[in-house]
């Protein structure tokens, strides 16, 4: 995980040295030096320490079944990828939001307009899995661009026009569907999904669940375009000091609605992948998930301030809130002690990222 630290937000701040480019300059942001320098390091892996801490303590924890520790079986750390990779699929995209120093709390309203969508455009008008995810995910892309070119052109508040686009999305999805849940059935006669689908609920030679595979193979992805492409950059740029960025020829509007537009398509990813979990698509699905993915983004140690953080610290962030969950369900923990360890998870990973920019 690379932290690249964003340049102080005070005016004037020149974004990138003399000379620079801030749109081609990846190797032109540098570690703070001294004390800030080792700071960085460390915290840049935070997500990773608590990660391995809460595994270890769940194998410490976890109830046992002769003499074998339930935590470990293969069967039960499938479940929690599995689990995860639809919050951790949408923090991803979450994740390019805040860096930004934005937010989206529309994406669970995506993920159930998605399902929908995709039970009905198979269940009820028939088309094929190509034809009805491709219009789904372009839904999902358009939704959270026009999300992205409010915020930038109109300069309003991402959480204000994400807030009015989740009512809108969850109120396409109950007129969409009528206010019910769509099933999916699975045949060749009418009324029926292409049997293939199914393969979203099923596993890799018996192991690992096909939405871990995407799950991963996103968030592979997403880290290289985070660590390699001047997109990345602008998006870093941004976050640390828009003005400046602004001055210095980055094109603000353009990489708002992009940033947008791929939290709504990662929405609709993980919106595809719910229906074929759970064989139907319902317009109150995803209800919350966009709190859980903030939270993962937060552990990860990225800044909601925008500017500082990192892909694989969202992802160390997703593993760790399954992990959580896992363990308090196999204890059979009460629900309600579940969220109040879960809520003081999150307060002590924002007590982290103070702590960190009072140091640095």
């Amino acid at each position: 995980m690379t932290h690249l630290r964003a340049p102080d937000k005070g005016p004037g701040t020149p974004l990138a040295p003399a000379g620079g480019d801030p749109a081609a300059g990846a190797g032109r942001w540098r570690w703070a030096g001294g004390r800030g320098d080792l700071v960085e390091r460390l915290f840049a892996v935070q997500s990773l320490f608590a990660l391995l801490l809460v595994f270890v303590l769940a194998i410490a924890v976890s109830p046992r079944r002769d003499g074998e520790i339930l935590f470990l079986s293969t069967e039960n750390l499938g479940n929690i990828v599995r689990a995860v990779s639809e919050i951790g699929i949408i923090a991803i995209g979450m994740t390019f939001v805040v860096l930004l120093g934005g937010i989206d709390l529309s994406v669970g309203a995506i993920l159930g307009l998605s399902a929908v969508g995709t039970a009905t455009l198979m269940v009820d008008s028939g088309l094929g899995i190509l034809p009805a995810v491709t219009v789904v995910l372009l839904i999902g892309a358009l939704f959270g661009a026009l999300q992205g070119y409010a915020t930038a052109r109109l300069g309003i508040q991402s959480f204000i026009v994400t807030l009015a686009g989740l009512q809108v999305a969850r109120g396409l999805a109950r007129i969409w569907s009528g206010g019910l849940g769509i099933p999916i059935a699975y045949g060749d006669g009418p009324q029926e999904a292409p049997p293939a689908f199914e393969i979203l609920n099923g596993t890799i030679n018996g192991v690992l669940p096909v939405p871990a595979v995407l799950f991963i193979g996103i968030g592979v992805a997403a880290i290289v375009v985070l660590r390699k492409t001047a997109f990345a950059r602008h998006v870093y740029a941004i976050g640390g000091n828009e003005k400046a960025a602004r001055l210095s020829g980055v094109p603000v509007l353009r990489v708002k609605v992009a940033v947008f537009a791929i939290a709504g398509l990662l929405a609709a990813v993980a919106g595809i992948i719910h229906a074929g979990q759970l064989n139907q698509g319902s317009p109150n699905d995803g209800a919350g998930y966009e709190l859980d993915a903030i939270a993962a983004v937060v552990i990860g140690g990225t800044s909601l301030a925008g500017g500082t953080g990192s892909m694989g610290g969202t992802l160390a962030g997703a593993l760790l809130l399954g992990i959580l969950n896992n363990i308090l369900a196999l204890n059979n923990i009460d629900a309600n002690v579940q969220l109040l360890i879960k809520g003081l998870v999150i307060v002590a990973a924002a007590g982290l990222q103070k702590l960190r920019r009072s140091i640095v």
